[in-house]
């Protein structure tokens, strides 16, 4: 029943996205943010977990300076199979723009005193609101938090670097996107309704 919402504010007919289906990583859990151009640019941060990508909507990226406190806002779980999803969702469609993968890697928890399973102890964080994992990205690397807030939305958290050999003062996740940037493009598009016209 994870993927229920997903599937209900999808049309699958019009959209390429996967269909929502369960299913893990056989070996390493693994995490992917995609860089998604909506009604606004944002970063959508993905954390495998019981057979599903738990996923959070960054509106400023992700950060790798500790000062930074980015909020994140919790979405409905994600296919597995979401994480080589890049390409357009057409116009009138549920999240309607165009995604990329930004960053993709594997990930476990910063602790386990419980001696659980990786996916169980990030599982029992998530639900205590205070989930601390390490990230093995190629973007992203170290040691990172997400907490939930309270006394807000319940879906409302922080995504926080660690102070780490990783961290890096000043960081903007728009910096480390790639030149040949398909969302990059469909942006540039957006706002000079002319060049829509031109040869590609």
């Amino acid at each position: 029943m994870a993927l229920q919402d997903y599937n209900s504010k999808r049309k699958f007919d019009e959209t390429s996205e996967p269909e929502g289906k369960t299913k893990s990583s056989k070996d390493k859990l693994i995490f992917v943010i995609q860089r998604h151009a909506a009604s606004r640019l944002h970063y959508d941060f993905r954390l495998e977990m019981d057979g599903v990508l738990k996923s959070w909507a960054v509106p400023k990226g992700p950060s790798l300076d500790p000062k930074d406190k980015r909020l994140a806002m919790m979405v409905e779980d994600h296919p597995y199979d979401y994480k080589d999803f890049e390409g357009n969702i057409p116009e009138g469609n549920y999240g309607a723009g165009q995604v990329e993968v930004w960053d993709s890697g594997t990930y476990e928890p910063l602790e386990n005193p419980s001696k659980l399973s990786d996916e169980k102890e990030l599982l029992k964080e998530l639900h205590d609101g205070s989930l601390k994992f390490i990230l093995h990205g190629k973007k992203l690397k170290g040691e990172f938090a997400l907490v939930r807030m309270k006394n807000t939305e319940e879906n409302s958290w922080l995504l926080i670097k660690h102070k780490d050999d990783y961290a890096e003062s000043g960081y903007d996740a728009e910096d480390h996107t790639s030149k040949g940037s398909e969302v990059t493009k469909f942006l540039e598009e957006k706002k000079s309704p002319k060049s829509g016209k031109k040869a590609h």
